[in-house]
């Protein structure tokens, strides 16, 4: 039977190279996959997922409009070739109708559903999409990645241009390595130390 699957974790723990390798192995045995990215992430371009490791995969995009069980149906009718799996890269930025489209689409239609995402947001709350993925998906897994003191980060912060980092503000603030640095819950709540390790770096 096919699963719905979290693999969620802090920024720079290589999600998006995690799905291009998952997608790579289906392909290479001849599997027809449907890889969606989210349209309100593009700065490396539209219809692509792209790592920081410069890895890159064509996809389609999705936004909070799009009804993945309509865009399922139409991407049968346009190929009879049975789909193997589908791969969403952030999938944070699901709505929880979505997530919940997903689930459907698993049990009805019996298609691996692959779902890669932060958790949490730079000031420690879930996500839309994040928390209903931790609600109903069928198996968790943790993408880790380190914080500077070389613990595991579950969590980022973000920073301004001065190195400030920001307590408040909009939730989606779309950024890299120059806006979040990932960190364990101590330099969450404490990261003054962990910014002079991450200037004395750059």
């Amino acid at each position: 039977m096919a699963s719905l699957y979290f693999k969620y974790s802090s920024m720079n723990a290589g999600k998006s190279s995690h799905l291009i390798q998952a997608n790579h192995n289906y392909v290479e045995n001849g599997n027809r996959t449907v890889v969606f990215g989210a349209s309100i992430d593009d700065r490396y371009g539209v219809g692509v997922v792209t790592s920081r490791t410069g890895l890159k995969l064509e996809c389609q995009m999705f936004s909070h409009d799009l009804n993945f069980i309509d865009a399922i149906e139409e991407a049968i009718k346009l190929d009879p070739k049975p789909i193997s799996a589908i791969l969403i890269d952030e999938a944070q930025f699901l709505t929880r109708e979505q997530v919940d489209q997903l689930g459907e689409i698993v049990d009805s239609k019996n298609i691996p559903v692959l779902a890669y995402g932060l958790r949490t947001d730079a000031f420690f709350n879930a996500f839309e999409g994040s928390a209903r993925l931790l609600e109903i998906a069928d198996n968790l897994e943790e993408c880790k990645s380190l914080c500077h003191c070389n613990k595991k980060a579950i969590t980022q912060i973000r920073i301004d241009e001065n190195r400030v980092v920001q307590r408040g503000g909009a939730q989606v603030c779309i950024g890299g390595n120059d806006m979040y640095i990932p960190v364990c819950r101590k330099h969450y709540k404490q990261p003054s130390e962990i910014l002079d390790v991450f200037e004395a770096t750059e």
